[in-house]
């Protein structure tokens, strides 16, 4: 029987957190190791999970890392030991009892398939999906969701497909791609590391997918309390380099300088005449800036006030 490892990251979130390991608690396959992997929580989660689930594995990071370097924590830990396949698993979600044994279905419908994302459906909307990842489109230079905030009509999403990428909220992973391109890259620290691990793996020549039988319920950002300036940052700064990492020469160059060119300018021109947004437009523009610097890892929301 293979034996899977569950990483769950948490960060104030002991509520979500505790309701993500009570459905863990209820999965029907047995082989399994969960770990909590803390991300400097100050609201008492570390003793409340000592306490309640002593038999999961904590650790504890001391600082907020992120998404990618906060999992990277427990990726590291899991990867000692001997499991064949790594769930990472948002911890705003519920997961059905039996999505363990529908993932290691599809992994082994398709030998070649490395990364398989789940059947997300919005925590309060239980018909209705969240998204289950996307596809590139190059001249709008973002990605195309794939099933965003559809209904649920029980006949067009049940087979598995391949993307592009696949949602981060709950992604299982063989442990062939992490030996073979590593783990999440931490200057992301959130938003768009998913994406950038997926391109890799598909380039090293596994296939991500998703899996319909894989189902869980997504409570949507929950974990992240920075609200949408915030989120602006670090989509507009990841975004850049994620087309730093995924693209080469003339292409890499001309969609960077189409992104920032046009970009720049009408944040600059928004920021001056709208006051009603003018910490959104400050912080895409702090974003633009802050990747053209270097200046990657969290940011602090008195930069974008």
């Amino acid at each position: 029987m293979s034996k899977v490892g569950i990483i769950v990251l948490n960060w104030n979130g002991k509520e979500d957190t505790t309701k993500c390991l009570q459905s863990l608690q209820n999965l029907t396959y047995p082989a399994v190791e969960i770990i909590i992997v803390d991300n400097g929580s100050t609201d008492g989660s570390q003793d409340h999970f000592r306490t309640h689930f002593p038999h999961f594995t904590l650790i504890e990071t001391g600082e907020n890392l992120g998404y990618a370097g906060g999992n990277n924590v427990g990726l590291k830990l899991a990867l000692k030991r001997p499991l064949e396949y790594f769930f990472i698993l948002n911890n705003d979600t519920v997961v059905d009892p039996g999505i363990i044994e529908a993932f290691l279905e599809g992994f082994k419908q398709y030998p070649d398939a490395g990364i398989l994302g789940a059947k997300i459906y919005l925590m309060n909307e239980p018909c209705r999906f969240d998204h289950f990842g996307g596809n590139w489109n190059a001249k709008r230079l973002s990605f195309n969701y794939v099933g965003y905030r559809e209904i649920d009509d029980q006949k067009t999403w049940e087979q598995p497909q391949e993307l592009d990428y696949v949602c981060g909220a709950g992604i299982m992973v063989r442990r062939a791609v992490f030996e073979t391109i590593g783990l999440f890259d931490p200057r992301f620290f959130l938003f768009w590391e998913e994406t950038d691990f997926c391109f890799r793996a598909r380039r090293a020549g596994f296939l991500v997918m998703n899996q319909p039988k894989a189902i869980l319920w997504h409570k949507v950002s929950a974990s992240f309390k920075g609200g949408k300036p915030l989120s602006t940052y670090f989509y507009w700064r990841n975004r850049l380099l994620w087309i730093e990492r995924n693209f080469d020469g003339p292409r890499r160059l001309f969609y960077l300088s189409k992104l920032i060119g046009k970009n720049l300018p009408y944040f600059y021109l928004r920021k001056l005449l709208r006051r009603k947004n003018r910490a959104r437009y400050n912080a895409a523009l702090l974003g633009i800036n802050d990747y053209l610097m270097r200046r990657f890892g969290p940011c602090s929301l008195k930069k974008i006030s």
